[in-house]
């Protein structure tokens, strides 16, 4: 993405050699801003704005695509989420079935779904997605002892939810309502085309409370293929958001406690509890921050 903002501001630079010396003073500060946007995370306005009218666009060509604009703007709106910048946050992954826990401090660029993490015991252990590979910088392999490319992106696609499903390669279908503690949820299934990230054939079920339009329940499976072999996959998990904190505008919850679905459709044994703290958002943030960095280790296949 870089090399592409580089062209881009190149092709601007020779549009302004080749004008007139009557160039305002704003087409100066649009030059001006595209340069500082080749080194840095954060885009032009225009790129958000084009892109958030695409999304919306798409969306409102179904009926569940339009509960999920709706909520989008009822968690702050997909123009802040994206104008804000490279987020930053705490996901603390505790299970309580046995699994490994997961606590990292981690930064993720919104825009290209770049991320790196940081051991919440020891910063100096990392690992992260610079878009194209995965790496890790740890003294030893019981650092990070779970598949980290894995995890690289899978705390930001629920902490980001509904946000992220403005990408390519979704699908929503609009399935019957349903209730759970007294209330009413529009209930919306999610499913990916072939190719799509590393598991394409992950699925979730979104419920949207009628009321307030926020999501409020994930169900979901993982079928990751460095876990699975192909149509394999864990059983549906049932995932409960709880509380609410607004960071710049966009409403998050603050944990998240999932189950085992049951045979009734409803949450069965409890097997995790996350807490999502310390959100902040970086818009100032280089784009060279998710290169890989000096002495890290790049992992080969999932």
């Amino acid at each position: 993405m870089t090399r592409k903002l580089s062209i881009v501001t190149f092709i601007v630079l020779l549009t302004i050699m080749g004008c007139k010396q009557e160039k305002t003073q704003n087409s100066k500060v649009d030059t001006a801003q595209a340069e500082i946007d080749s080194n840095t995370v954060k885009v032009p306005t225009s790129w958000i704005e084009n892109r958030v009218a695409k999304a919306k666009e798409k969306l409102e060509t179904s009926d569940a695509g339009k509960i999920v604009w709706e909520a989008m703007e009822a968690h702050g709106g997909l123009a802040r989420w994206f104008a804000n910048g490279p987020i930053s946050f705490h996901f603390d992954y505790q299970p309580l079935d046995g699994g490994e826990p997961r606590n990292t401090n981690q930064v993720v660029d919104t825009w290209r779904g770049r991320a790196r993490h940081f051991s919440a015991v020891d910063s100096t252990q990392q690992f992260g997605w610079n878009g194209e590979e995965a790496w890790v910088k740890a003294k030893d392999s019981t650092v990070f002892n779970y598949n980290t490319r894995f995890w690289s992106l899978t705390p930001y696609f629920f902490m980001g939810q509904p946000f992220v499903l403005a990408g390519k390669g979704t699908n929503l279908e609009l399935l019957d309502q349903v209730e759970f503690k007294d209330n009413l949820y529009q209930a919306v299934k999610v499913t990916f085309d072939s190719g799509t990230g590393d598991a394409p054939d992950d699925y979730y079920v979104l419920y949207f409370n009628t009321r307030s339009r926020k999501l409020e329940v994930i169900r979901y499976i993982v079928s990751y293929p460095g876990y699975f072999e192909k149509g394999k996959h864990l059983p549906e998990k049932f995932m409960e958001l709880l509380g609410e904190q607004t960071v710049d505008g966009i409403t998050f919850p603050k944990n998240y406690k999932t189950y085992w679905l049951n045979e009734e459709n409803a949450p069965g044994e409890h097997i995790t509890d996350i807490k999502l703290s310390e959100i902040k958002f970086l818009p100032e943030l280089k784009s060279s921050y998710f290169d890989v960095p000096k002495g890290a280790e790049v992992l080969k296949g999932l």
